[in-house]
C-alpha cells in the first residue's frame, strides 16, 4: 500500500532506473527506450459462478523485447493494477539481465483474492484469464512466459499450461509456455524453493566477501546471526529454514498478517508454519512473544532483516528506526526511494530485490531450457558421472588396503563420492552459480566506483549495460 507523501512503486522503480542512467553515457533516447514499458494488455472477462456472471480484471506488461521470449509471474492479489505490474515487468527487465537470464521483462496479475473461491472456482477463472492471454500470444513458449507469483502457485501454473495445450495441440514445447509447474506436469525440482534458496546463496556470498561485511558493521559469518523475516510465504519460509537450517542463523522475529512474533532464542520456522496453516495465523504461537502490530517487527534488534512479502513496507515514515545492519529485499520493492535514501544515510547495506529473488527466475529459466530439450538434468550423464568416480574409489581402496593403518578413506566417503548429480543437485549448483556471478558482477562495480552510492546502483548499472547492449546489437 502506497504510504502518504511517498513515490508509488513504478514511481520509485523509475527513480532508480534514473539515478543509474545519470552515471551512463548512453545514446540519446536509448535510455528513454530502455526505461519506458512496451506494451500493457488489461483483460476484462467474465465467469458464471455462484449463480451469476462475474466479471474479473487482469492484466499482462511486456516492458521490454530486447530479448525473447520475456519472463515474469503473474499475481492474485487484490492489490493488483496497471502501474503495479508495470512496475514489476520492468524489474523483470533488469532482474534477468543481472543474472543472465535471457529472457525479457514481463508481469501478469489479476486482481482477486484467491482464499474467497473454491479450488474448482478458482480453476474455471484461471483458466478463462489464460485464454484471453493465449489467443494473443501473451502466453508462448518463444514469446512470453509467466510463473507463479504472490498468489499463485504449482496448481495455477498447470491449469494455466492445460489450457495452452489444449488451444495449441501439436506444438510439441507446449510445456514451456509457463514455469513452476509440477514436477509431474514438467517441471523442474528444487523450483518450488528457488526463490527462498537465492536469498540463502546472495546471503552466503555477500559474507564470502570480509570488507563487504565489514561496510556493514558486521563480521564473521552466517552463523549465529538475528534474523527477523517479514512474510512467511514461499519465499520467506525456504530463506528462514535454510538459514536457520544449513547456515546456523537464528531466526528471531516473524512478521505476518495479524502481527509479529519474537524469540531471543530463535523460532522453530518449520513449527511455526504449521501452526499458521493450523490457527490462520502467528498468535498464541508457544514459546515466542505476540505482538498484534506487525510492522513493529521491522524495527527489531537484529543484524539482518529480510522483507520478504509486500512491496513499500520500509518507508520514510519507519526507515529512521530499522536497526537491522543488512536488508535483503527477499520481496519486490519492499524498501521505497523515500526510504532507500534514508537507509543510505544511516549507513545500512541492502542488497537489492533484482538480485536477491532472483532465484525464482534463474531456476524457471533451467525449467524452461528442459522442457525445450525434452529430457530431465543429469539423465544423460549422471551413471557416467559415478562410473567415472568408481575408477578413483577402486585405486583410492588399493592404496588404503597397501598403507594398513598408516592412511585410510574417511567414513561415507564412497557413498558422498560415488553418488552422481540428480537434477536437484544440478539446480542448486546451477543457482549458485549464478547468484554467486552476479553478485561479484554488481559487488565489483560498487567497490570500485565512488559515484556509485550502494548495490542497488550498482546492479542497475551492470543491468541497464546489459540491456543497453542487447539494443545497440540490434541496431537501435
Amino acid at each position: 500500500m502506497q504510504q502518504q507523501g511517498e513515490p508509488s512503486f513504478r514511481e520509485s522503480v523509475d527513480i532508480m532506473v534514473g539515478r543509474a542512467m545519470k552515471l551512463m553515457d548512453l545514446p540519446p533516447g536509448l535510455g528513454e527506450k530502455i526505461r519506458v514499458c512496451n506494451a500493457t494488455y488489461t483483460v476484462r472477462f467474465g465467469v458464471r459462478l455462484r449463480g451469476e456472471v462475474k466479471t474479473f480484471t487482469g492484466y499482462r506488461a511486456v516492458h521490454s523485447e530486447h530479448m525473447e521470449p520475456v519472463k515474469g509471474g503473474i499475481r492474485y492479489s487484490m492489490g493488483v493494477n496497471q502501474n503495479e505490474v508495470e512496475a514489476l515487468a520492468a524489474l523483470m527487465t533488469y532482474k534477468c539481465a543481472l543474472v543472465d537470464a535471457p529472457y525479457g521483462g514481463s508481469k501478469g496479475g489479476l486482481c482477486i483474492d484467491p482464499r474467497e473461491w473454491e479450488e474448482e472456482e478458482l480453476e474455471r477463472i484461471t483458466r478463462r484469464f489464460a485464454y484471453e492471454l493465449i489467443k494473443r500470444d501473451l502466453i508462448n513458449p518463444s514469446q512470453n512466459v509467466p510463473a507463479p507469483d504472490m498468489g499463485t502457485g504449482e496448481r495455477e501454473m498447470a491449469w494455466i499450461a492445460d489450457q495452452y495445450q489444449r488451444m495449441h495441440t501439436t506444438d510439441i514445447n507446449g510445456p514451456g509456455c509457463v514455469t513452476g509447474k509440477p514436477v509431474g506436469a514438467g517441471g523442474i525440482v528444487g523450483r518450488t524453493e528457488a526463490t527462498g534458496r537465492g536469498v540463502q546463496y546472495a546471503l552466503r556470498e555477500f559474507f564470502r566477501n570480509p570488507s563487504d561485511v565489514a561496510q556493514a558493521g558486521l563480521s564473521g559469518t552466517l552463523d549465529g546471526k538475528r534474523i527477523a523475516v517479514q512474510g512467511l510465504g514461499n519465499v520467506g519460509y525456504h530463506a528462514a529454514a535454510f538459514l536457520s537450517l544449513e547456515d546456523g542463523a537464528k531466526i528471531t522475529c516473524v512478521m505476518e498478517r495479524d502481527g509479529m512474533v519474537h524469540s531471543d532464542a530463535g523460532l522453530d520456522i518449520d513449527a511455526l508454519r504449521d501452526w499458521i496453516a493450523e490457527h490462520g495465523g502467528v498468535k498464541g504461537f508457544p514459546g515466542a512473544t505476540y505482538d498484534p502490530d506487525g510492522s513493529k517487527g521491522l524495527e527489531s534488534d537484529c543484524e539482518i532483516l529480510i522483507p520478504a512479502a509486500l512491496e513499500g513496507v520500509i518507508h520514510k515514515d519507519n526507515a529512521g528506526q530499522i536497526k537491522a545492519a543488512l536488508i535483503i529485499e527477499a520481496a519486490n520493492g519492499p524498501v521505497t526511494a523515500s526510504a532507500d535514501a534514508i537507509l543510505r544515510d544511516k549507513g545500512k547495506i541492502i542488497i537489492p530485490d533484482m538480485y536477491a529473488n532472483a532465484g525464482g527466475v534463474t531456476v524457471s529459466y533451467f525449467e524452461w531450457v528442459k522442457n525445450l530439450s525434452h529430457i530431465r538434468f543429469g539423465r544423460m550423464q549422471r551413471r557416467a558421472e559415478e562410473a567415472r568416480h568408481q575408477l578413483l574409489f577402486d585405486e583410492l581402496d588399493r592404496l588404503d588396503k597397501l598403507m594398513g593403518d598408516k592412511w585410510s578413506m574417511s567414513d561415507n566417503f564412497k557413498n558422498k563420492y560415488l553418488k552422481g548429480s540428480d537434477e536437484l543437485e544440478l539446480v542448486r549448483s546451477g543457482l549458485d552459480d549464478t547468484m554467486r556471478g552476479a553478485y561479484q558482477s554488481m559487488a565489483e562495480v560498487w567497490r570500485s566506483r565512488d559515484d556509485v552510492p550502494d548495490m542497488r546502483t550498482a546492479a542497475y548499472l551492470v543491468a541497464i549495460e546489459k540491456v543497453a547492449s542487447s539494443y545497440r546489437a540490434k541496431g537501435l
